[in-house]
């Protein structure tokens, strides 16, 4: 391998660009300015996304040309047009696992295995974390390393990487996060905030049925959950803490879970039981969650956005409370919106209501599961379904009680 190359940002999104179509679109490769120009300037799976015009794209194209890190060529048929072709994996000579690696990397920053694992999927399969983190090694112990690891700042979880092929954004400092008073919600003690909760969430019930009570149907990361937790389960007791409607508790029912739904909204568990007939809901409080009557634990306890309301320090509590009474090798499945605010809703589904919705932070919600002594801890981010309307990115954590 020759010299490390040092990338500009824009040096870095052309190549890394390319990087990708190549392994995705293999037909439409190699690419011409339009089609690099949009790959460049799309909003998904780009960190920052940016807005390029096509000078930009062609005088960049032009300088890694010159550096020997593109190939500009023209179109093998049809119209005869410049197409642009990469040559960085030959530079740097890649395996494929790290070319995987470096693409995401170039083109979405610092990021931790976990990430890396799921956003490579579509150009290497890794079969496990394990084997991101000894790529990544493998790529930092080169000569010349590729990549390095990043302190873990206050309040993350993993560790994340970055490439050495040039500046890297810096992540926004935990400044902001920190300044979020998470605990502002009971400032005026749990008791007043639970009974504002209750009363917003029974005022808004039945429109708030009407619009979710269908939702799962457009929903395929969820479903495949929900589908996993009913095979895990096999038939054993399954409950939904803040069941809401009901649908969810509905679902794991029909797949052939023993499912029961909580909500502490006795006009929610009206709607579940008008609209699921059948079906077990109960009125009750997550936080004071007991065992099957008859089975020594539940296999799976759903949070699904039932935390939502919970100021910070009241998590560990709340999540332990939901892991005890889980049965040996039982799953806890968690729901939340994930962010650094506190938002607020004064109106919702044009009822009067006094709500606070606390999104919290990934790394925070898997920290409070694993000290809840559950394992195998697993955690999905999602960005939000903006036709659904939804406004915040969707987490969802598993983990398991050892057997």
């Amino acid at each position: 391998m020759t010299e490390l190359p040092v990338l500009e940002p824009e040096e870095q999104r052309i190549l890394g660009s390319l990087l990708e179509k190549q392994s995705t679109v293999p037909a439409s490769y190699p690419l011409s300015a339009n089609a690099l120009r949009s790959a460049c300037n799309q909003s998904s799976s780009r960190e920052p996304v940016v807005d390029y015009d096509e000078q930009t794209v062609v005088q960049t194209a032009r300088a890694l040309k010159e550096r020997g890190l593109l190939r500009i060529v023209w179109s093998d048929t049809g119209r005869r047009t410049l197409k642009y072709h990469q040559t960085l994996d030959e530079h740097l000579g890649l395996e494929p696992d790290e070319r995987a690696v470096l693409t995401v990397l170039l083109l979405r920053g610092a990021q931790t295995p976990g990430e890396l694992r799921t956003r490579t999927e579509r150009l290497h399969t890794f079969a496990d974390r394990g084997e991101v983190e000894g790529c990544l090694r493998r790529m930092a112990g080169r000569p010349q390393p590729l990549v390095r690891e990043l302190e873990r700042r206050p309040g993350q979880h993993d560790r994340r990487w970055v490439h050495l092929l040039g500046p890297v954004p810096q992540e926004a400092t935990p400044a902001a996060a920190a300044a979020v008073d998470r605990d502002s919600v009971i400032a005026g003690g749990a008791e007043a905030r639970d009974a504002r909760v209750r009363s917003s969430y029974d005022a808004v019930a039945g429109a708030y049925a009407e619009h979710l009570v269908d939702e799962l149907g457009g929903l395929a990361f969820e479903t495949w959950l929900l589908d996993r937790v009913v095979a895990h389960a096999d038939g054993g007791p399954v409950v939904e803490v803040g069941s809401g409607p009901g649908h969810v508790t509905a679902y794991l029912a029909d797949g052939g879970a023993e499912a029961t739904g909580i909500d502490l909204s006795p006009a929610m568990v009206d709607e579940a039981r008008r609209r699921f007939p059948g079906r077990s809901f109960e009125v009750g409080d997550l936080r004071r969650l007991s065992r099957p009557v008859a089975s020594a634990g539940w296999a799976a306890v759903l949070g699904w956005y039932s935390l939502n309301h919970l100021a910070a320090s009241e998590l560990p509590e709340a999540i332990a409370a939901l892991a005890r009474p889980l049965a040996p090798g039982g799953w806890l499945v968690l729901g939340l919106h994930a962010g650094s605010e506190v938002r607020h809703l004064d109106e919702w589904f044009d009822q009067e209501v006094d709500l606070d919705f606390v999104l919290h932070e990934p790394a925070a919600v898997v920290g409070v599961v694993e000290a809840a002594g559950l394992v195998d801890v697993e955690w999905y981010l999602r960005g939000p379904v903006t036709a659904r309307g939804e406004t915040t990115q969707r987490l969802y954590v598993i983990g398991r009680l050892p057997a």
